[in-house]
């Protein structure tokens, strides 16, 4: 039997392969991805993080799971939400990326509603109809199937409970979208490289985004995986897009 292969930014790769890349990737850059994704964004991925916290329509006492969670962004602001009461899970396959976000999680004083657990997104370490809401934050893409993924983040969440993608997505203007592209494989591999000293990290960032499936193909997984009124819509003409699905 031929080996199953899946695109690594816009290597073709075993997808054993890619697990192993991914990791490296996240592993080099963890301590400094933070400062990267502010530089790269100016900013603005705090407030699309905001909407999603919005989004989960959470309430005190609840329940959430951040997959991918890494440094822990999503899961402090939904932490804010559910209160001492509930509980927030900082979901992520990547030990380096866990500590950051465990780290930042002990600073900052939430102790008692947030815990960090490593697992895979393809296979997640808990019991079905577990949480109120499921989130992704700019991780789903470095999964090596979204259709487990979604089916997981499905299983896992309570019935009329929501899964909410927050991911880089496709430009609608094609003028945009050419400037996004200089942008993206130009400046955002240099700074990378001088904050990082990883150059090929950010030059694979940009590879992965344009290999991600555009907006309405993104939402057709989600429906497959189990997923009802599932809506989307795009932030900053389409670099980034929310995507929400109810569990029936």
């Amino acid at each position: 039997m031929s080996e199953k292969m899946t695109f690594f930014g816009n290597k073709l790769v075993p997808e054993d392969e890619k697990k192993v890349r991914v990791r490296e990737v996240f592993d080099s850059v963890a301590s400094k991805y933070d400062l990267m994704n502010d530089l790269m964004s100016m900013g603005t991925h705090r407030i699309w993080k905001r909407l999603i916290a919005k989004e989960t329509g959470l309430r005190p006492g609840q329940s959430a799971i951040d997959v991918a969670g890494g440094t822990a962004d999503i899961s402090l602001l939904m932490a804010d939400r559910v209160g001492e009461g509930g509980n927030v899970v900082v979901y992520d396959i990547n030990g380096e990326m866990l500590k950051v976000g465990r780290d930042k999680c002990i600073d900052r004083g939430y102790l008692k509603n947030i815990r960090c657990v490593q697992g895979n997104a393809e296979e997640i370490s808990f019991e079905d109809n577990t949480f109120h809401c499921a989130t992704v934050g700019f991780g789903i893409r470095n999964v090596t199937h979204l259709d487990r993924a979604f089916s997981e983040m499905a299983r896992v969440v309570k019935p009329g409970g929501k899964v909410i993608c927050l991911e880089f997505s496709h430009p609608e203007s094609k003028l945009f979208s050419k400037v996004y592209d200089f942008y993206s494989f130009s400046i955002i591999p240099t700074v990378g490289e001088m904050i990082t000293g990883n150059r090929s990290a950010y030059e694979y960032l940009p590879e992965s985004i344009r290999k991600f499936p555009p907006q309405e193909k993104l939402k057709k997984i989600m429906e497959e995986a189990g997923l009802f009124k599932v809506k989307y819509y795009n932030l900053f003409n389409g670099i980034a897009a929310v995507h929400i699905g109810v569990k029936v």
